[in-house]
């Protein structure tokens, strides 16, 4: 009996024994399973695509607001008082120099300019008897024929004829100038205003009102306010060598309030050296052609002026940029581990469809431009040349808007 009971537990062990192991075997095979099945579903590797940043050399510019203003302006106004007779031009149209604008009632100084050389006449005509006088009284005073005082009374005289023809030429001069004044004509030539007098006014020498004004408008002005933070901006680039004067340093560029380009380049001219208190700005002066006279004085417009020559700028795809949550950008680039890395940027402007560095890249590096959506910092990526022909071949073949 004691040994079929020994013969019964040593079964009951066995079989207590074999079945430990099918289990211990079971989730062995689970567990291996579970591992292949989480290695077969595993994401793969986010693809993006990226960009490698080099240095270029590019034209820097900038937009300025500016006013025209005429070349030269004339304010006419009469040089001497009387009726004005007539007006001799149209108004808003263009006068050339020496033109006759006014005429003024000439009659009043036609006869001060007779009684000037009747004056002179007269006092001419006295001139050579009393020359005569002069030599007779010295050839007598010689043999004492004439006393010295009689002499000298007759060389007293010539003196002051010959300064009263000295005077009554002078007064002729005066009353042909007057005269001559009575034609009010441009001193320059331009296109005139309006008149702010009409035919049968009196008019009065050098008025405070003018009788109308002429301005050149061909060249023009364009005058731009220039902060003094971007005037001293740009002298310190210019000193650290990144940007660098070129030929074209003083050309500058003119938009049309429709947004047009004006067709001809305008010249700086000078830089103001007075900085305006209110406005803490100094005045560019720019010269444009106008033969068309599109452009008319008063207009506001942009301008385009060239700062110089960036020779080692790097520019980066405004998509490829990014924003933390204080604003600030940066960028995400492809390191040599093929993981995406953060690099914080500082940017100087936009240009097209691409920001101007100051910092934080360098020549070579691989910018992520897409497949940035989620991309976190140490992810390992799928990288890839971005190419954007087939973009823009995708762009040209689209519907255009209308």
């Amino acid at each position: 009996m004691q040994a079929q009971s020994n013969s019964i537990g040593t079964g009951s062990t066995r079989r207590i024994i074999h079945i430990c192991g099918i289990a211990v075997c079971g989730l062995i095979l689970l567990c291996g399973c579970d591992k292949q099945q989480q290695q077969a579903t595993a994401p793969p590797a986010p693809k993006v695509e990226y960009v490698t940043l080099a240095a270029s050399s590019i034209q820097l510019t900038t937009k300025l607001p500016g006013r025209t203003t005429p070349f030269r302006v004339a304010e006419i106004r009469p040089q001497v008082s009387g009726l004005l007779q007539k007006r001799l031009f149209t108004e808003g149209s263009n006068v050339q120099a020496g033109q006759i604008l006014y005429q003024i009632d000439p009659a009043p100084f036609q006869a001060v300019l007779a009684n000037a050389r009747a004056a002179l006449g007269r006092a001419e005509a006295n001139l050579p008897a009393t020359k005569a006088r002069v030599e007779r009284y010295q050839k007598m005073l010689a043999i004492n024929a004439v006393s010295q005082q009689d002499y000298d009374d007759a060389v007293s005289a010539l003196n002051q004829l010959e300064a009263d023809i000295q005077y009554y030429r002078a007064n002729e001069h005066s009353a042909l100038i007057n005269l001559d004044y009575t034609k009010i004509v441009a001193p320059i030539a331009g296109r005139i205003g309006r008149s702010n007098v009409t035919d049968g006014a009196i008019v009065t020498a050098y008025q405070g009102l003018p009788l109308a004004t002429i301005q050149q408008l061909d060249p023009i002005y364009v005058d731009i306010p220039q902060s003094t933070t971007d005037l001293l901006r740009l002298q310190r680039r210019l000193q650290d060598g990144r940007l660098h004067r070129d030929n074209k340093q003083s050309k500058v560029k003119l938009l049309l309030p429709s947004d047009h380009s004006y067709p001809l380049e305008g010249t700086l001219q000078f830089s103001d050296i007075t900085v305006d208190p209110t406005t803490a700005s100094v005045t560019l002066r720019t010269l444009f052609p106008n033969p068309d006279n599109i452009l008319l004085p008063g207009m506001f417009l942009q301008t385009v002026i060239n700062e110089g020559v960036n020779t080692q700028a790097l520019l980066i795809p405004q998509q490829g940029v990014a924003r933390d949550p204080k604003g600030n950008p940066y960028a995400l680039v492809v390191d040599e581990q093929n993981t995406a890395a953060y690099r914080p940027l500082e940017l100087d402007r936009a240009i097209g469809d691409k920001w101007l560095l100051k910092s934080g890249l360098q020549p070579g590096d691989r910018v992520i431009v897409t497949g940035l959506m989620m991309l976190r910092p140490g992810t390992v990526v799928n990288a890839s040349e971005f190419n954007d022909s087939a973009a823009t071949k995708a762009a040209q073949s689209a519907p255009q808007a209308h």
